[in-house]
């Protein structure tokens, strides 16, 4: 799996928004400077997002982005399904709708595995959790073993 800038600049703009939540809507300049994302990239990205119903714009002096939801019920997996469309694909495909034959035939089920993988990390973590630093368990104990910072 692959994430893409886009879906890396979304969640930390949805981050930066939700860390913000209580003080109001924050600037799409504020959160470009902040993440260090490229304006123009970011304007797209809210967009989209806006357009997926996870942030909500509001214009004036004091405009700008806010979380359309509370932080605790958008996921991680979420702000990435706005921006990029499904977590796992194969060749653009959605791995229920491929099919494999002889040898190969056995790929389908791994690629239905890694998606269930992803899903469970992904949209078991919220934005709440990544502004608290308080990562699920499940995906603190990953992340703790060693090997999974090293290159194979």
């Amino acid at each position: 799996m692959r994430i893409s800038a886009r879906a890396d600049y979304a969640v930390r703009a949805a981050v930066q928004l939700a860390a913000a939540s209580e003080a109001g809507p924050l600037k799409a300049e504020a959160i470009a400077d902040a993440q260090e994302i490229p304006h123009k990239f970011l304007e797209s990205i809210l967009g989209d997002m806006r357009r997926g119903g996870l942030v909500a714009s509001q214009r004036g002096l004091r405009g700008g982005y806010r979380l359309a939801r509370p932080p605790e019920s958008i996921s991680v997996a979420d702000v990435i399904r706005v921006v990029d469309g499904p977590l796992v694909s194969v060749q653009g495909v959605r791995p229920p709708d491929l099919s494999y034959s002889g040898p190969a035939a056995s790929l389908l089920p791994l690629w239905i595995a890694l998606r269930a993988n992803v899903r469970q990390i992904l949209d078991g973590v919220s934005l709440a959790d990544v502004v608290s630093g308080q990562l699920p368990p499940q995906v603190m104990a990953l992340a703790d073993d060693p090997a999974a910072w090293t290159n194979p």
